[in-house]
């Protein structure tokens, strides 16, 4: 039977609830522009783990069950009460779920040493569907606390990989997870990231913000965010790290890990998902990213024009999100 979030009991503190929302406790949530990429990096405080929700997937979701049973996982893995931390502890978790401690100790960064944590999905993003496998990107918020009380504020993003079973009604295995490995921060960054770095407008998860302190994202990428951002209130998914290395189910490199790609999952407080999202507004916005400079703009919708070869497209994969890929 599969386990959907819903029916989780989150150790971390979850409440019930539907989608994905900002934990209800202000004492120790992390900036919009991004925090840090591991849950030991942000300078820590006294308080109270906050309270989070389940992820849901809401309508329009492309088989919301494989989403359902990656975020499962990896809300199952990242939070824990009191005295709950610990490989051991970790594996005991996924064995409940019925996934092999193998995969649990691949977890990494979602499993760092601490007393107790909390762990918010911030969405669930097709990193690739196909028949029988799928890769499904999860940018998280994590909050961990010591056995003194002291909070820090964290999070990443994992790259679950599931395969289907040979019974259609049996829930999807999760087979592997691959966490974001941001890399340390730079020792200078460009004007621009750091203007995208502190823009309000653009919404940017624990790892896509440590990707551009690390340096490794080009300024095209940063330069086009920061002109969307001047019409579109902007929620980023991925950048550069915790995607895959290949465009899933091929063998060609993706513009992702070369830090020429960037994600979008809502354009002004709406899911690019939802079917009650305006079309127009995503058209729009997918056209915006085809002017200010990208060369392979992917999203729900078939666009014409964009030149000789069409510089837009679709796929299941894309239902999602605003894919936008740089040369450069």
């Amino acid at each position: 039977m599969l386990l959907g979030v819903a029916g989780l009991v989150c150790a971390g503190g979850c409440s019930s609830g539907g989608s994905a929302k900002a934990p209800a406790s202000s004492a120790a949530q992390t900036p919009a522009s991004g925090g840090a990429p591991s849950a030991t990096s942000a300078a820590p405080t006294a308080a109270k783990l906050p309270a989070t929700t389940p992820w849901v997937p809401g309508p329009g979701e492309v088989s919301p069950q494989v989403k359902a049973r990656a975020v499962a996982v990896v809300e199952t893995l990242g939070a824990w009460p009191p005295g709950g931390g610990g490989q051991a502890a970790a594996q005991a978790r996924a064995a409940a779920l019925g996934v092999s401690a193998a995969v649990a100790d691949e977890a990494g960064p979602l499993v760092p040493q601490a007393d107790a944590a909390a762990l918010q999905v911030i969405y669930a993003q097709y990193g690739g569907i196909l028949d029988t496998s799928a890769s499904v990107l999860i940018p998280c918020r994590q909050w961990t606390q010591d056995a003194q009380g002291t909070v820090t504020e964290g999070g990443t993003t994992v790259d679950v990989r599931l395969a289907a079973g040979a019974d259609p009604s049996a829930p999807w295995a999760v087979t592997e997870l691959r966490p974001a490995d941001p890399g340390p921060p730079a020792a200078a960054l460009s004007a621009v990231v750091t203007r995208v770095l502190a823009e309000p407008r653009i919404d940017l998860p624990p790892a896509a913000a440590a990707d551009f302190r690390s340096g490794q994202v080009h300024d095209s990428v940063a330069d086009a965010l920061l002109a969307l951002a001047g019409t579109y209130e902007i929620k980023v998914s991925v950048v550069r790290s915790g995607h895959p290395i290949d465009v899933f189910g091929t063998t060609r490199p993706s513009d992702h890990p070369l830090g020429r790609a960037v994600d979008v999952w809502s354009i002004d407080g709406h899911p690019v998902v939802a079917p009650s999202t305006p079309r127009a507004l995503v058209e729009g916005f997918m056209r915006a990213a085809a002017a200010a400079g990208s060369y392979n703009v992917g999203g729900p919708y078939q666009l014409s024009g964009g030149g000789a070869s069409n510089q837009f497209f679709t796929d299941q994969t894309h239902h999602d999100h605003v894919h936008m890929g740089f040369r450069t």
